[in-house]
Formats: C-alpha cells, structure tokens, sequence
C-alpha cells in the first residue's frame, strides 16, 4: 500500500495543490478551519498522534515507554525515530528552530 501512496503521491498534481494550498495559509485561524474542512476527527486524531511522538521522541523517551504510554506499536514509532536521525528531515528543523515550543507558536 505504501508504494502505491508514494506513486499515487508522485504522480498527482492534486498533491502539489495541496502543499501550495497549506503554504498559502499564513493564519493560525484559518489553518485550523483548514484542518477541521479536509480531515475527518480520525484523522486529525492521527496527526495529532504522530506529531505527540516526535515531540516525545525528542525529549529523550524511549520507544517502549512511548508505545506504552500512547497504546501503540513500536512499528508506529520507527518512523518518527528514524526522521529525527535524520539531519537533513524537515522535521529536525523544526524542532532545532522552536516549532515544537508552544510558546512560539501564536495563538
């Protein structure tokens, strides 16, 4: 299934839509109504997940104590794990720069 997301992803211009769209909203407001119109609760719940998992990552917890504390496999935190061993992932940046602080962020 994931090699079909990946192709389907690659291969659609629907896709590269989408990433304008999100970098065209500059207002916490108006990304949140965003999220709330293009996602269903589940997958808002998702995100919010993997997310819940960098942070934890980050913050030096293991994968088993986050699996436990979360009530998910390990395989769900492989992923996040091997992005934050990654230098060059998108996802460091933000967490080298205070993306991940919520007092940076504007409410």
């Amino acid at each position: 299934m994931f090699k079909f997301v990946s192709m389907y992803r690659n291969n659609n211009g629907n896709y590269n839509e989408l990433i304008n769209i999100f970098c065209k909203v500059n207002c916490e407001s108006e990304m949140k109504k965003l999220f709330d119109e293009l996602f269903t609760d589940a997958e808002i719940k998702d995100i919010i997940l993997r997310w819940a998992l960098f942070k934890d990552l980050k913050s030096g917890k293991t994968q088993r104590e986050i699996a436990k504390l979360h009530k998910i496999s390990l395989c769900k935190i492989t992923r996040g794990s091997k992005l934050l061993k990654d230098k060059n992932s998108i996802i460091n940046h933000l967490f080298e720069n205070g993306a991940h602080d919520e007092r940076c962020i504007k409410s």
